[in-house]
């Protein structure tokens, strides 16, 4: 038997919300799982990518992972994994080199055996690649097998990347298909082939209000499948109906009402009433003893292109402008780097012209879209407008 934990969408280094703390916040949860599997001495700990949140994590993200990663060499646990779209370069990947410590081991086509379990690995692969695959994979004598990979499958929603061809076309009966990309947790039965997603360690969006956690997967006779929560930084999450005459002292008391001590707070405010100024009930819950607090303003409002937009993050509407239009990969990187408020504007045009030629470099100018179950909820002021403009 085999009992692994299956983890992913850890996403370490994700200043959110620009916060140095929820940066750490998404180090913790990962830390978490790895004491838990200490803790529970499993046989594995298995990462269905998008360790990082980005491909150029930085030296604070990559000496956390190593101080994380440690206590599960010590306990003679791998630590298996898989590279995906948030974290992916076009050569060594990032978890190249924490092999080369000793502190993981990269799954792909040839199969790591763990008990009587193989684990395979399949990268996130774009879409206009996956005609190329062939699913073909080492074959084992081994009681069990499980894939490991990173993408929207079906038959989950949003789906883009039919699993039913994977398990058709692949030469390896899988009695598990163990995936990442989707935030969301979930399980469902392919015929004899149980698909789960494990979800996020830590929220990543507004949107992702279930609590956090991972997959416990025992392979016996039968493949079991279990949840173990986690406890992460707590968000609250006010939804205000606003009448005909309430605005922003309204939106303020139901703030009030709630405990937001050391919490993320997202109040989201619809109906009719008055206007609402974010910035006040934003400084207003942050009195109250939040972390952060932001405002959402899903109200309609006359506009020329009918963009629903956050009156406190108008970049938000933005990025969601840009996202819709289907931009390759190197396109949208282009586009958050010019409005990278942690990047100075003297940096700009260095970092921009380097982009381009990597792409150029590369040949891939037309790459595809990362693409995620939910949209990043990462909010910055709209201070880089005028720098946009500049590369348009």
């Amino acid at each position: 038997m085999a009992r692994v934990i299956h983890t992913g969408d850890t996403h370490l280094g994700y200043r959110q919300y620009h916060s140095p703390e929820r940066r750490e916040d998404f180090l913790d949860a990962f830390r978490s799982v790895v004491d838990d599997a200490v803790d529970e001495d499993v046989d594995a700990v298995v990462h269905a990518g998008d360790l990082y949140h980005d491909r150029r994590p930085g030296l604070r993200d990559i000496l956390g992972t190593i101080s994380v990663l440690r206590p599960l060499r010590d306990a003679d646990i791998p630590f298996l994994a898989i590279v995906g779209n948030h974290e992916g370069t076009r050569d060594a990947q990032w978890l190249d080199l924490f092999e080369t410590l000793g502190l993981a081991e990269r799954l792909d086509s040839s199969g790591r055996e763990v008990g009587d379990t193989v684990f395979y690995g399949l990268d996130y692969v774009p879409e206009s690649k996956r005609p190329d695959l062939d699913y073909q994979f080492e074959a084992r004598d081994a009681e069990h097998a499980a894939l490991v990979s990173h993408g929207l499958f079906t038959p989950f929603a949003h789906a883009n990347w039919d699993l039913d061809e994977v398990l058709r076309e692949s030469n390896v009966d899988f009695d598990a298909v163990l995936l990442g990309d989707n935030h969301a947790a979930g399980q469902k039965r392919i015929e004899d082939t149980w698909v789960t997603y494990c979800g996020s360690t830590e929220r990543a969006s507004a949107s992702e209000r279930d609590p956090r956690g991972y997959n416990i997967v025992e392979f016996a006779e039968d493949v079991g499948i279990s949840r173990k929560g986690l406890d992460t930084r707590e968000f609250v999450f006010v939804d205000v109906e606003l009448g005909p005459e309430d605005g922003t002292a309204y939106v303020r008391e139901r703030v009030r009402e709630r405990d937001v001590a050391d919490a993320v707070v997202v109040v989201t405010v619809e109906g009719d009433g008055e206007n609402v100024t974010p910035a006040d009930v934003e400084r207003f819950g942050d009195e109250q003893g939040a972390l952060l607090t932001r405002v959402n303003d899903r109200r309609e409002v006359e506009t020329d292109t009918e963009v629903e937009v956050s009156f406190a993050d108008p970049d938000d509407a933005v990025r969601e402008r840009v996202r819709d239009m289907g931009l390759g990969e190197a396109s949208l990187d282009i586009d958050e780097t010019v409005r990278d408020l942690d990047l100075a504007d003297s940096n700009v045009r260095e970092r921009v012209k380097q982009r381009v030629e990597d792409v150029l470099e590369d040949g891939d100018a037309d790459g595809e879209d990362d693409i995620e179950t939910e949209a990043d909820d990462e909010t910055d002021d709209g201070a880089r407008t005028a720098t946009m403009e500049e590369f348009r």
